[in-house]
């Protein structure tokens, strides 16, 4: 599942840049984020806390998406997810 930064798909359909944030906030923001995109898009996640390689992972088995590739360089993170199928959108 790891793969390296520079051929990680750089095209996600969103990106969402919780650098600089630590533990629960990246998380949290993930959480909300997740749910204001259409089933099936792409989310690439960007962060520099450690704690985002156990929690995005645990986010993406206990929810049902799918984690595509993660991978780390120099203390920053990238996480890219595929929503899951039939999740629905968070009211506007």
């Amino acid at each position: 599942m790891t793969s390296d930064l520079l051929t990680m798909n750089p095209e996600a359909d969103h990106i969402l840049d919780a650098t600089g944030l630590y533990c629960p906030e990246p998380v949290m923001l993930l959480h909300k984020r997740i749910a204001e995109i259409a089933a099936g898009d792409t989310l690439l996640v960007l962060s520099t806390d450690p704690a985002s390689l156990r929690d995005v992972p645990k986010f993406c088995h206990f929810l049902g998406h799918d984690l595509l590739c993660q991978d780390e360089a120099d203390g920053h993170y990238r996480f890219l997810l595929r929503k899951a199928a039939g999740e629905t959108e968070a009211p506007g």
